[in-house]
């Protein structure tokens, strides 16, 4: 699913966005996880983190070892992801880029992708079926 760009402002004339759901998926410094996860908390979101390794426009960087020069070039990040309904969608996007920013290059970015029929994509495991394939529920 490729990731969307948020157009603010829902109207009845677009009933595809008046309801819609979206998962955001945060690219960010490993120690800023902390302070956005607890400012996703403050708005009564939950999600979960990962860490993830890669590079952007700093294209990895260079470390100095007892006095020998290596590249690094995936570089250590943490990704964070959330389900929103639009209407949070706003306030988790502030509060994610608040709190992970740092002016530097190498902060990471912010994807919105569109979650098609909302919770019907989303199975718990607790609540999955445990048919055997070619057996119907019922």
């Amino acid at each position: 699913m490729a990731p969307i760009l948020h157009q603010p402002g829902r109207t009845a004339k677009n009933p595809e966005r008046l309801n819609s759901i979206k998962k955001i998926e945060a690219i960010i410094r490993p120690y800023k996880v902390e302070e956005v996860r607890d400012a996703l908390a403050q708005l009564g979101i939950e999600g979960v983190t990962t860490e993830v390794r890669g590079f952007g426009r700093q294209r990895g960087r260079t470390d100095i070892y007892r006095g020998s020069e290596y590249s690094v070039d995936f570089v250590p990040k943490a990704k964070i992801e959330v389900v929103v309904s639009d209407s949070g969608l706003d306030a988790a996007i502030a509060a994610v880029a608040r709190c992970a920013r740092t002016g530097k290059i190498g902060d990471g970015k912010i994807f919105i992708s569109c979650i098609e029929q909302g919770s019907d994509n989303a199975v718990r495991f607790a609540e999955a079926n445990q048919t055997k394939p070619n057996e119907t529920a019922e």
